[in-house]
């Protein structure tokens, strides 16, 4: 019997002593990266291009602090965006790293090339000729949504609630029609209350495209809208609910959904028009907003007692799967008595000519969706609107959810009392042929 319990006894102390050295192995080998000298470390994150750098900089601080290096950036920069040609052979490449003590990258602060190879990585404004191609039916850029894919433009909702928390979040899907965009946030539990949410901020992120998969692509943020809710609470109104959510219009183009009978958000949709998109999506600040430039208006050489004339209005009716109908009603006018306080009144469709109605038949429905459920609210769609002056420039744009109220009449579709404000009146009107 001895001898198997020295057997055992052997045993178990070799798979001790393994046990020992495996974790010993195991801290040996997370901290070798550590106990590598800096010039070491420096040598070795400088095979790497801008995508691993991004990368392994998320690895804990010790590799941000290596990895935003102003060498290894600066020599990125060089190889990629210098526009001398001789400082991009490879004999050169090395030449950034050896001004390790130069003023050029020693006294600049951290991350300081790191940021300067992500601002050239945007490119410059040579997107804007993509949007010189105008519709002749909208008088808006007709390359729009091709223009926002290619400069990788996504947009982030940031909300702040009453206690003073902010969280941002991730665009949940988006939806482009052909005047407009609809974007969802509807992330379930991570949203507040709706009574307890303070702030809304939407702002556009143009990312910089590298090959990071799973992680968040750095960006430049601009600032579209901020909403302060406290001052929206009187004006919001329901313009819609199925038997799950309760659709509230805060303004023009932005909807919260809130679950019926509680407070909770299910989810936030707002529809932004294509005028001047891609610039308040990229070329505002993270807390200012793009501002247009300010245009003279050319001069017009009628009797100004005559009104408004050789206006255009563009309307397109969708919902945040597919587009309902679209038209467009050329030399609108306005009498000077017309124009008051500031409002115009211009007439698209004549209540009384029938020719001019269009048929419109089938369910309006607005179709909504969250992360476990989807409905659908009816007589409720999208409305985008654009109306061009006299000389085919953009006069006023709004793109927002509307409700529709059903009356009886002995014809099929009508847009009635249609007034350029700050809010939208759409009655459909029932007859023979649907609604």
């Amino acid at each position: 019997m001895a001898a198997p319990k020295a057997v055992t006894s052997r045993v178990r102390a070799v798979r001790s002593t393994s046990k020992r050295a495996d974790k010993s192995s195991a801290a040996s080998s997370q901290n070798f990266m550590e106990r590598l000298p800096s010039e070491v470390l420096i040598k070795i994150l400088s095979y790497l291009d801008a995508s691993a750098l991004f990368t392994i900089s998320h690895v804990n601080k010790l590799f941000y602090q290596f990895a935003s290096d102003n060498a290894l950036w600066n020599k990125i920069y060089i190889a990629k965006f210098s526009k001398n040609k001789k400082a991009k052979h490879p004999s050169c490449l090395d030449e950034p790293l050896r001004k390790m003590g130069t003023v050029e990258v020693r006294d600049r602060p951290a991350g300081y090339w790191k940021w300067r190879c992500f601002r050239a990585a945007r490119g410059t404004n040579k997107w804007q000729k993509h949007l010189g191609l105008i519709s002749c039916h909208t008088g808006l850029p007709s390359q729009t949504e091709q223009v926002l894919r290619n400069l990788h433009v996504t947009w982030e909702l940031e909300v702040s609630v009453k206690s003073g928390h902010e969280s941002t979040h991730e665009l949940s899907c988006s939806q482009f029609c052909e005047t407009a965009v609809t974007l969802w946030w509807s992330v379930g539990d991570c949203l507040p209350s709706y009574q307890q949410i303070s702030t809304l901020q939407l702002h556009g992120v143009r990312r910089i495209a590298l090959n990071c998969p799973g992680l968040k692509k750095p960006g430049w943020r601009s600032l579209m809208t901020k909403l302060d809710m406290h001052t929206l609470t009187k004006s919001t109104q329901v313009i819609g609910q199925d038997r799950l959510v309760e659709l509230k219009l805060l303004q023009p183009g932005i909807i919260i959904g809130v679950w019926r009978d509680q407070c909770s958000v299910a989810f936030i949709m707002f529809t932004l028009h294509f005028h001047r998109l891609v610039e308040r999506s990229v070329e505002g600040s993270s807390v200012c907003p793009y501002v247009e430039p300010t245009v003279k208006p050319p001069f017009d050489d009628i009797d100004p007692e005559y009104g408004l004339h050789g206006y255009q209005l563009h309307i397109v009716l969708h919902d945040t799967v597919c587009k309902i109908m679209s038209g467009s009603f050329s030399q609108l006018f306005c009498r000077r008595t017309q124009i008051c306080d500031g409002l115009i009144q211009l007439t698209a469709i004549n209540r009384t000519d029938l020719s001019q109605h269009t048929r419109l038949s089938g369910n309006i429905t607005l179709p909504w969706r969250c992360e476990t459920l989807q409905g659908a609210v009816q007589n409720c769609c999208i409305m985008s609107l654009t109306l061009l002056d006299e000389f085919k420039n953009p006069f006023w744009c709004v793109s927002s959810p509307v409700s529709m109220t059903l009356e009886k009449a002995p014809v099929s579709y009508d847009y009635d009392g249609l007034v350029l404000s700050n809010t939208i009146h759409v009655r459909a009107v029932e007859g023979p042929y649907g609604w």
